[in-house]
């Protein structure tokens, strides 16, 4: 069974999150794209964590996602009160599925870099095929095959760079400058109905 999920923030989600999903669904055989916002980030201080701010990117990456059968959301990270660690996560899904099979995970390069600072680095990347997409208009393949040699599989998505950040778009909100092209229509009017992103 080939299960690919996409794992983030998403504060909020954008289009290029949804090219990025569209994308992998296009050229690799999956059902569904399954998008995971993460309830308590393993980044932030717990201490700052917003329940509100939690509950709108669920209900955005829901609106973002409405129109395409080919994607689903998953609140899981939602049922467990602690930070949304990748691999309890991953380790989730598998029993949900009942698959012996690596979960293909949707990750952007820069955070890819980074991958052997996360929870339990070296069990999740047994469990997982990351697929990259470039974070950058340049690409440095060396610091990535040395990911390689340590045991990190991976493919590399060959997508266009898309320059959309959720935090630049936090910034537009702020100084109230237009984001709908680069944010869907149903996410930008829950965004306005419920003033977010405002202070």
């Amino acid at each position: 069974m080939k299960v690919c999920v996409y794992q983030g923030s998403f504060n909020p989600i954008h289009n290029a999150h949804i090219e990025m999903a569209k994308y992998v669904y296009s050229k690799l055989e999956f059902d569904k794209i399954v998008f995971i916002p993460a309830f308590i980030p393993p980044h932030k201080n717990s201490k700052d964590f917003d329940y509100n701010n939690a509950i709108h990117r669920l209900n955005m990456v829901e609106l973002a996602v409405k129109e395409y059968p080919y994607f689903d959301v998953s609140a899981i990270e939602y049922t467990r009160n602690q930070p949304s660690y990748t691999y309890d996560t991953i380790v989730k899904i598998k029993e949900i599925k009942n698959t012996d099979d690596k979960i293909y995970f949707i990750i952007g390069t820069d955070a890819f870099l980074k991958i052997e600072s996360w929870y339990k680095s070296d069990e999740l990347k047994k469990l997982v095929k990351f697929l990259l997409f470039v974070r950058a208009n340049q690409f440095n393949e060396k610091p990535f095959y040395d990911l390689y040699l340590k045991g990190y599989e991976f493919m590399l998505m060959k997508m266009p760079f898309i320059n959309i950040s959720s935090s630049e778009i936090r910034k537009k909100i702020k100084k109230k400058e237009n984001i709908c092209d680069i944010v869907p229509p149903k996410v930008v009017e829950y965004i306005n109905q419920n003033d977010l992103y405002k202070i």
